[in-house]
């Protein structure tokens, strides 16, 4: 490959006249690496022909890219893009109005060329975008289909959910923290996430202040407490206050767990929030119901979001590999490698799965007996990779619980082999 492929220049340096001329006719692919600003373009007609490569600062720039394709005028041309998250959104939104054809190409596949056409295994911007556009011209890419408005207000759902819960997990270990120095006792008496202990702190914000009004300090734990509302869990509560060994609150300490316990708060009734409007979402689409009865709503619509119906899929493995859990070996004469998940699809997916499949252990006599079997029959297996292996087997009956199937554990293992068996 020659070293002039590699060198991008500048839409005022381009000729755009004779680009036109030189694709006339011909099939010419627009082949762009995305990034926040600096982008990349590749114009290709054949895996061997780079007409020229250019580069522009989005969005500054970007309109004038859009009047220099549209100059073009009878040529046709089909673009071939990354996922890259949402900043490539406009650019393609820009392609698709110019009439261009738009292309996905996989960054795994990009990043596993980077050798293979000039044996260098350097990977920089502008050889990205021949990339991507010969791996298209070799068709290696799919069309890129835009999503439903409704999939996206799901996907802002989602969102909105996570974001919520990442801010719960960031407060809550912030405030543990504290009281860790503070009333180190509390964490061990009661949950730290339960209502009624933040509207304690929010209330009081130090053991000090607890133990100085502890008469109206047990009404609100009765009040507020709700599985807190019994003498033994509350008196505990009160006598870690009073016999505390943290390090007493200054006002400005007192003040902030006061703070972080109403974020807590707050944060758990923008949750509760959230799940009323999924709960919704999921009322008004049949076909996720049956999800729903067997993992949850939240699950069920995160799972959906992710990578879409299982209705949407030829057979039970296709859904697997489409969450990242089928499985990939490295092994090479007398080295027998480990099979490990693929981790391909959407993480979200299972994150949301790994949970399901830790209740299902929890709750399901069946799936527990599987589990336990199998960490004593594999031996070095971790609890872990046990829990990979259900979420294995749940993701293969989701596929056929869409399909009108009722769930049934027992359908998934062989009873023989389990001490449950009749």
């Amino acid at each position: 490959m020659n070293k002039h492929r590699y060198q991008a220049k500048g839409l005022q340096q381009v000729d755009w006249e004779k680009l036109a001329e030189a694709a006339a006719d011909r099939r010419l692919v627009f082949a762009v690496d995305v990034a926040k600003e600096g982008f990349y373009g590749a114009f290709l007609v054949s895996a061997q022909e780079v007409l020229v490569t250019i580069t522009w600062r989005h969005p500054q720039e970007t309109r004038i890219l859009e009047e220099h394709l549209r100059a073009l005028g009878a040529v046709r041309i089909e673009a071939a893009m990354e996922p890259s998250g949402t900043y490539g959104d406009s650019v393609r939104e820009v392609l698709r109005a110019l009439g261009c054809s738009v292309y996905l190409v996989s960054p795994k596949r990009v990043h596993d060329a980077a050798e293979v056409y000039d044996g260098v295994p350097s990977l920089h911007d502008a050889k990205a975008a021949y990339l991507i556009g010969r791996l298209h011209l070799e068709g290696a890419s799919r069309v890129w289909r835009e999503d439903s408005p409704e999939r996206r207000d799901r996907q802002a759902l989602v969102a909105e959910l996570d974001l919520y819960h990442s801010e719960q997990r960031r407060n809550l270990n912030r405030l543990e923290a504290l009281l860790s120095r503070h009333w180190p006792e509390l964490g061990r008496v009661t949950e730290l996430n339960r209502a009624g202990v933040l509207r304690l702190l929010a209330s009081y914000g130090s053991p000090q202040a607890v133990c100085a009004e502890s008469a109206a300090a047990e009404a609100l734990l009765y009040r507020v407490g709700r599985g807190l509302a019994n003498a033994q869990s509350i008196a505990a509560i009160l006598d870690s206050a009073e016999h505390t060994l943290g390090v007493t609150c200054t006002c400005g300490e007192q003040h902030l767990l006061q703070v972080l316990a109403e974020e807590l708060l707050r944060t758990r009734q923008a949750l509760r929030e959230v799940e009323r409007r999924i709960a919704k979402w999921i009322e008004r689409d049949p076909p996720l119901q049956p999800l729903a009865d067997t993992l949850g709503k939240t699950t069920a619509l995160v799972l959906d979001t992710a990578v879409g119906s299982p209705l949407d899929y030829p057979n039970a493995h296709a859904y697997l590999k489409a969450m990242g859990l089928n499985l990939k070996e490295r092994s090479s004469g007398q080295h027998q490698g480990r099979l490990k998940i693929t981790k391909r699809g959407p993480a979200r997916a299972r994150h949301y799965l790994f949970l399901s499949a830790l209740r299902f252990v929890q709750r399901d006599p069946v799936i527990r007996a599987w589990y336990l079997g199998k960490l004593r029959r594999d031996g070095q297996i971790s609890r872990c990779n046990a829990l990979v292996a259900v979420m294995r087997k749940l993701a293969l009956a989701l596929w056929h619980v869409a399909r009108g199937s009722p769930f049934d554990s027992s359908k998934l293992f062989d009873l023989k082999t389990l001490a449950l068996a009749a």
